[in-house]
């Protein structure tokens, strides 16, 4: 049956680099909301070496982590947008998606994993793996252009749309959703569907796979690999459990040419640190400036669990030197008496 909905996706990026707004670089695809596996592709439900896959990706909820609301899934293909429809659907129809995202022949294409991959993990039992994260993408083409690395300084997805080199686009309609957000932070729990919700979730996911196409031709060997580790680093962040991820996918090793080169990239780890009680304040800091300074010193990405929890503990990704130095350093933070 043919969807009412339809959006725009860029095609693949050519030489010319024509702005993606131009409507000889768009493609009209249909829109579907899936309440029923038997509505998606074969090849995402069944992947397979032989049939590899690009998807963009995002998850759509109330208050999504751990104990958050997971309301739609969206999957970009290049001929259609799926929204999984995980309320109506429920819990049988996010199963069904399990096998496509853990899967290793379907990457998808997702900017910012950490909560979304939580929210799948605790809720679902599911194990996001084989990512491109875009922002991390977007931090490692700054490092190789030469800029100074500034902790905390992550692209949001209006800022990375807006980027000439990926797109060169305005998602000015993004704010009406952050503002209904904040007036109702129930809004995608109700259905049916509106035209704007629709249009809204499909926003999120649809230039994804053409944003991938543009960055991994700007990324090195060393920097693909840092995507891809860092993919999966992150989106285990969250998801701590008493096995200390043995359940999960082996995380990419280091290429052998890589090992090779004399200036070889380090191993990069994940290091979760309880903080004790009523301590969490001094590892911060006045407005946050011992945590500043700590992340100032190392070349490590340190993030908090904050409202959404989990509110006891640090995470630390990086090359092992790096993390290990700044976990000692949060660690004489909690030893200082206020």
């Amino acid at each position: 049956m043919a969807s009412p909905h339809k959006t725009h996706i860029p095609l693949p990026p050519d030489p010319g680099d024509k702005p993606v707004e131009n409507e000889e670089c768009l493609s009209t695809v249909p829109i579907h909301v899936v309440t029923h596996a038997s509505q998606l592709p074969a090849e995402f439900l069944q992947p397979s070496h032989e049939k590899q896959l690009v998807i963009g990706f995002d998850c759509e909820g109330v208050d999504l982590c751990r104990h958050g609301t997971l309301c739609i899934m969206q999957l970009a293909f290049s001929n259609a947008i799926y929204l999984v429809d995980a309320i109506e659907g429920g819990e049988t129809l996010v199963k069904a998606c399990k096998p496509a995202l853990e899967s290793s022949y379907i990457t998808k294409v997702i900017h910012d994993c950490k909560r979304d991959s939580e929210a799948l993990y605790f809720q679902f039992g599911i194990k996001l793996h084989n990512v491109v994260d875009t922002q991390i993408a977007y931090s490692l083409i700054k490092e190789q252009e030469g800029q100074t690395r500034v902790p905390d300084d992550y692209i949001s997805f209006v800022g990375l749309l807006a980027d000439p080199r990926f797109g060169g686009i305005s998602y000015v309609e993004k704010e009406e959703v952050r503002i209904l957000l904040r007036q109702d932070p129930k809004f995608w729990t109700y259905r049916p569907l509106s035209e704007l919700m629709v249009r809204a979730a499909a926003d999120d996911v649809r230039f994804l796979p053409f944003i991938y196409h543009k960055m991994v031709e700007k990324l090195n060997q060393r920097s693909l690999w840092y995507l891809s580790v860092r993919g999966a680093l992150y989106c285990r962040c969250f998801c701590i459990s008493e096995n200390n991820f043995d359940d999960w996918p082996a995380l990419p090793p280091v290429p052998d040419n890589l090992i090779a080169d004399e200036n070889a990239p380090e191993e990069e780890i994940l290091s979760v640190l309880d903080v004790p009680q009523g301590k969490m304040g001094c590892v911060i800091g006045k407005r946050g400036a011992n945590i500043l300074s700590i992340k100032e010193s190392c070349s490590a990405e340190i993030f908090f669990g904050g409202d959404k929890g989990p509110p006891d503990k640090v995470f630390i990704v990086g090359p092992v030197k790096q993390v290990r130095k700044a976990a000692a350093m949060i660690r004489g933070r909690m030893l200082q008496i206020y």
